[in-house]
């Protein structure tokens, strides 16, 4: 059973949808406040269709990503009170007070650092709320952190282009399941560790 290529073909065929821009933005939006779905997944294969739109794409990306953290900053200052405990029965507990650890020790560093590497940004977006972090900064180290993440990712993909689409597919079911492999490993050792 094949699961990762007909899902790559699927991710394709979105990318190259006219409202694909829509959906780009919405995802981005989204996943910086509440979605679990980074926009990577579909910015990556529309630059590669669309490589003289990469910058756009990075572009969008970016500006509806800091704007959905603002959304995850107002959730944090409005509601976290009753989000706080939603957030620890599933499984944030944790995240949320390194998340925490790290604002009283770095502050607005943490926020750029989090836009940039792949730890969930909604948990930075939601808890800068919480500590009423200057929202000023935090929209600055959101652009900054996010712009460097997706126009790297946009440009990497524009450059390999179509042709990246064509190497790909025929790896694209190795390459998914040792993705996930390499994500329970990663899980698993965290856990360890911890």
């Amino acid at each position: 059973m094949k699961l990762f290529e007909p899902l790559y073909d699927r991710v394709m065929g979105w990318s190259r949808h006219r409202h694909a821009p829509r959906y780009l933005a919405g995802l981005s939006f989204a996943e910086s406040s509440f979605f679990p779905i980074p926009p990577d997944v579909m910015l990556a294969p529309m630059a590669a269709a669309r490589p003289k739109s990469a910058w756009r794409l990075a572009a969008l990306t970016t500006v509806f990503s800091a704007l959905g953290g603002v959304l995850g900053y107002l959730i944090g200052w409005l509601a976290f009170e009753w989000i706080g405990p939603w957030l620890e029965q599933i499984g944030y507990a944790d995240e949320l007070q390194q998340a925490e650890a790290w604002f009283a020790i770095w502050g607005v560093w943490v926020v750029l650092v989090a836009g940039f590497s792949p730890i969930p940004y909604k948990l930075f977006t939601v808890t800068a709320g919480a500590l009423s972090m200057a929202l000023l900064p935090f929209v600055i180290a959101s652009l900054v952190g996010r712009g460097l993440r997706f126009f790297l990712v946009a440009l990497f993909m524009a450059w390999a282009g179509p042709r990246a689409e064509q190497h790909l597919r025929p790896y694209m079911e190795r390459l998914g399941w040792a993705g996930v492999i390499l994500l329970v490993v990663a899980m698993t050792i965290y856990l360890v560790i911890d």
